[in-house]
């Protein structure tokens, strides 16, 4: 294969790459902004240092991606200093990106606890004042995983404000508990009928099935949807790494042959303004004598 054309494939696999990259890299630094700011996930009201410190190295991860990109698609221009410089900074990401996801594997176990007392806290605190955020996320989890509680309804006896009914047992619950339930709008709590008076709603049917089980599923999913994505940039991220030294082994062939054309030109250059002169040395006699005799054959005229 000409070195040119080898040059050229190796920019256009390193621009692809380099884009794939730059994509796969912001869904991740995506994913850390999701679990750090958004108030609507379970992720982000989770009291775990741990997580933090993952959604966090995403998110840092999301931005040096974005720089190490913008150095990629100049370094495809042939500069080889950005190239060195794009490789340095992939081997950084890909340990940098190994850390977060080892981390996130090895503290799997203490997240899943702190999802336990985390959901165990919001049962304690729903319908309280200044929790709407917490209480709706209650009720999304209740409804779209058709569950009551964390184990089941009587975790729901731990709740504040249905302990101050002295119930013992959970004929009161939130209206994400049942499968109809009609209830006034500013009320979150209904009850079987028939209704005890107390609660201005009512439902059919609640679940009997807690939501520990889609839980875990639910934060094996993201988990997995994490790694996923994290393992697969390291791939292309090594990917890059093979291809960006290729070509920066081309370019420095390709600068060594310019070398040796200029060099090989000016050695031609030199060889022919040699041979001139020679020449001129070898002509030089013959002019001397031709002109001798002309002068001499000018005089006798």
């Amino acid at each position: 294969m000409k070195l040119e054309v080898k040059l050229q494939l190796l920019r256009f696999c390193l621009f692809t790459l380099n884009s794939v990259f730059l994509v796969l890299g912001l869904s991740v630094g995506g994913c850390g902004i999701w679990i750090l700011f958004d108030g609507r996930s379970l992720l982000t009201v989770l009291q775990s240092v741990d997580m933090r410190t993952v959604g966090a190295g995403l998110l840092f991860i999301g931005g040096a991606v974005l720089l190490v990109g913008v150095v990629g698609f100049l370094a495809a221009g042939g500069n080889r200093f950005l190239l060195l410089t794009y490789v340095g900074l992939l081997v950084v990401l890909v340990l940098g990106q190994l850390f977060v996801t080892l981390l996130l594997i090895i503290n799997r176990d203490k997240v899943e606890r702190t999802l336990d007392q985390t959901i165990d806290d919001i049962i304690v605190g729903y319908g309280g004042q200044g929790r709407p955020v917490l209480d709706r996320l209650m009720d999304n989890i209740q409804k779209q995983g058709r569950c009551c509680g964390r184990m089941g309804p009587s975790d729901w006896l731990k709740n504040s404000y249905i302990q101050s009914l002295n119930l013992t047992d959970p004929r009161v619950l939130p209206c994400s508990c049942f499968s109809s339930p009609s209830h006034d709008s500013s009320s979150v709590w209904c009850s079987d009928p028939p209704n005890n008076g107390t609660l201005p709603g009512s439902g059919n049917a609640s679940h009997d099935q807690g939501c520990n089980q889609q839980l875990r599923d639910w934060l094996q999913e993201n988990t997995l949807t994490i790694m996923g994505m994290g393992f697969g940039v390291v791939l292309i991220q090594v990917v890059q790494v093979v291809i960006t030294i290729y070509l920066y082994r081309a370019f420095g062939k390709k600068a060594a042959l310019k070398r040796t054309k200029s060099l090989t030109g000016s050695d031609h250059a030199h060889q022919d303004h040699a041979q001139q002169d020679h020449a001129h040395q070898d002509l030089a006699p013959e002019e001397d004598f031709a002109g001798n005799v002309f002068d001499a054959a000018r005089t006798l005229a």
